[in-house]
């Protein structure tokens, strides 16, 4: 399965646009409204409009493989480095009813927020707030969905998820293509009936403790100056 990369998502217009001034600064709540899904640490970015996360229909990055499958934002983090006005990452699991936020700059009503997290456990879904753009004045809030970043095939099997909810010992990344996986990025369809384990005996994820629905996570963007 051909890749799209993350640098591929600016334009020359975008480098530019990063190199502007960004003046304003914007708290960023996250609270998660799942009854059982953790989030992993949230990437919060602004950026020009040339760049994006994702695309729904269509392969997912590298960079956004290794955030949804392992919770790493690094890699997203390094590849949106060139183009990002402010990039900052909220540390630790963000557990069910719990809020997290950080402050970040940039250019009011002409840049855009992003914010991306693995959800856990799962194998590969990602709760995500793809390009909303920056209010040039108070603030605006968006339930967001969760995504499947169709990358790895959704056995629900804690040998393949990583995370304290499966003992820690689950693989995290795994690059793909991968059997069964679905190749695009797609609305994350829950948790489903799979028996409780496999036959090796690894815990498969049970749903009435970690299913969802739509929305998962209420994200908050206030300017503060």
């Amino acid at each position: 399965m051909f890749k799209q990369t993350v640098t591929a998502m600016a334009l020359c217009l975008a480098a530019g646009f990063a190199a502007a001034q960004s003046n304003a600064r914007y708290e960023v709540t996250i609270t998660n409204i799942t009854p059982g899904q953790s989030f992993t640490p949230q990437l919060v970015v602004t950026h020009p409009g040339d760049a994006i996360l994702f695309r729904l229909g269509e392969p997912a990055s590298e960079q956004l493989e290794v955030l949804a499958e392992a919770g790493d934002t690094g890699p997203l983090t390094e590849a949106l480095g060139g183009v990002a006005m402010d990039i900052q990452t909220i540390p630790g699991l963000l557990g069910p009813g719990e809020q997290s936020s950080v402050v970040v700059t940039g250019q009011p009503g002409r840049g855009y927020i992003s914010v991306a997290a693995m959800m856990i456990p799962t194998n590969d879904n990602f709760v995500a707030m793809n390009r909303l753009k920056l209010p040039a004045s108070g603030a605006v809030m968006q339930l967001v969905p969760a995504y499947d970043a169709g990358t790895e095939y959704n056995d629900q099997n804690c040998a393949n998820i990583p995370g304290p909810q499966c003992g820690g010992a689950g693989e995290g990344y795994s690059p793909g293509p991968n059997e069964g996986d679905e190749g695009f990025v797609h609305i994350g369809n829950g948790i489903h009936e799979l028996g409780d384990e496999d036959s090796s005996g690894n815990v498969i994820i049970d749903p009435k403790t970690y299913d969802w629905r739509n929305s998962v996570a209420r994200i908050t963007v206030r300017r503060m100056n």
